[in-house]
């Protein structure tokens, strides 16, 4: 029998810009909705480790980061 001691997920999220916005709106959506997904993973006590935040030349934002699989132990996965 086997059995997943530790596992952890890792991602890299493109937020990208909303075509139906002028620019301005855009960008502040896109910030809005990095934040709201940060605050997504906070509220469900999910542990991560933002990797990468990169804000692109147009505006959009690229997230690399790895976070815990379901409620499966991280081990040692998020350690430096």
């Amino acid at each position: 029998m086997k059995r997943i001691k530790c596992a952890c997920l890792e991602k890299t999220l493109h937020f990208q810009l909303r075509e139906d916005l002028d620019r301005a709106a855009a960008i502040g959506a896109v910030q809005d909705e990095v934040a709201h997904y940060k605050g997504t993973l906070e509220r469900n006590k999910t542990k991560y480790r933002i990797l990468e935040e990169a804000t692109q030349p147009d505006g959009s934002v690229v997230l690399k980061l790895k976070m815990q699989y379901n409620n499966t132990p991280v081990g040692d996965y998020l350690d430096d």
